[in-house]
């Protein structure tokens, strides 16, 4: 039975994620922003992203490889949404930034994205909402715990 329920969970987090990749893109689909570039204009509009983050540093914020990120930032880098500068501390290393473009961009796609949170969140109250962030939380512990374990 708890395994049948396990199993359940995690198809539907496989569903979930899913839909939000095909549903949140199509919300932002008049700015001609996939939900994996919303991810990182996000992460870099963040108040403690102002002076910019390196690569590595957003790969391990989103949890993401190297391999998928190169392909998002050349593409964000081509609208002159971001740029890449060397890093003062590691002249090996890039510090990814917002340009003014890609700011303005994150100022018009945030109603957009609030819009998105409201529709998909309909029927949660703010208690609900409190719980699944908590348990995602959880998950999110346990997957990272069993990422280092692998991988030590």
């Amino acid at each position: 039975m708890i395994d049948e329920l396990s199993n359940k969970l995690f198809f539907r987090l496989y569903q979930t994620a899913n839909m939000l990749n095909k549903v949140g893109s199509r919300a932002l689909e008049s700015e001609q922003i996939t939900t994996q570039q919303w991810s990182i204009i996000g992460a870099l509009s963040r108040e403690t992203a102002c002076s910019g983050m390196t690569v590595s540093e957003l790969c391990d914020y989103l949890m993401v490889s190297r391999q998928n990120m190169t392909g998002l930032l050349s593409r964000l880098e081509e609208r002159q949404l971001l740029t890449r500068t060397i890093d003062p501390s590691d002249n090996r290393s890039r510090r990814i930034s917002l340009t003014n473009k890609g700011e303005e961009l994150w100022d018009v796609i945030k109603p957009l994205i609030n819009d998105f949170y409201d529709h998909s969140l309909q029927g949660m109250s703010f208690d609900d909402r409190i719980a699944c962030v908590h348990y995602m939380n959880k998950l999110l512990q346990n997957m990272k715990r069993l990422d280092n374990e692998q991988n030590a």
